[in-house]
């Protein structure tokens, strides 16, 4: 098994964050040191550790959580700033979790927590294509063409979006209200598209990923995914269901 899947595995993070502690010499296999990608590890014999004090074992109960986190939060297990962490406003003390991608500090809504490196995997890869709801309020009242240039690809600085589905749903105090999706997750990918057409974003809140929408989970409140929203969510994405 690969390094950084088994890590993943482990409940670590996705394999991506796995890849990136393993390139900054955080890893060790055996007592020494790795810093190359790739590196295949035997998980009944080997021993990896993290920062040479915390030994890896492979996790059993799977956790899927989601919060609709409120806006002033952190999303992330630790900020070396000191601000607030999505684990620290849920006043979690169970095994070891990590967000699944990330919402602004300033944007409230829909956010997965789990030790499922696989699943994280899934949820976040392009190649998967997980569309991702937005409600967004934006300064001003757009025109058709700005909003063409979204639902055709916008540059947002180095990166051309591909076509998003984007619904007008009103105004309120002269600033439009919008429905997006996309299958994306650029950093701050929708605040760069509204400001791509000259109408940065006022208020932002995701409210659906894939199959899974926040529904009447109220802001900063958390629940664990269902059974059956975890197997539909892996079938959505092509997985296997493990049921």
């Amino acid at each position: 098994m690969r390094l950084h899947k088994y890590m993943a595995y482990c409940g670590i993070g996705s394999r991506r964050k796995c890849e990136e502690l393993i390139r900054q010499g955080r890893v060790f296999l055996n007592g020494k040191q790795v810093t190359k990608m790739g590196t295949i590890i035997n998980p009944d014999k080997d021993v990896v550790t993290l920062d040479q004090n915390q030994h890896l074992e492979l996790v059993e109960e799977k956790i899927y959580i989601m919060l609709n986190k409120p806006q002033g939060i952190i999303t992330s297990v630790y900020d070396p700033q000191g601000r607030k962490t999505v684990l620290e406003h849920m006043g979690w003390k169970g095994s070891r979790i990590f967000p699944v991608g990330r919402l602004d500090f300033d944007t409230e809504g829909l956010l997965i927590l789990t030790n499922d490196g696989e699943f994280a995997f899934t949820m976040t890869h392009p190649k998967h294509q997980v569309e991702k709801g937005y409600y967004c309020v934006v300064k001003g009242l757009p025109k058709p063409q700005a909003i063409n240039r979204l639902k055709h690809g916008v540059d947002i600085g180095g990166f051309v979006t591909s076509p998003a589905e984007v619904e007008y749903t009103g105004k309120s105090n002269g600033n439009a209200i919008f429905r997006l999706t996309i299958h994306e997750g650029k950093n701050r990918q929708v605040r760069r598209m509204f400001e791509a057409i000259g109408h940065p974003v006022i208020y932002l809140r995701r409210e659906r990923i894939g199959n899974l929408t926040l529904g009447e989970l109220n802001t900063g409140l958390w629940r664990y995914l269902s059974h059956k929203e975890v197997i539909d969510f892996k079938l959505l994405t092509g997985g296997k269901s493990n049921d």
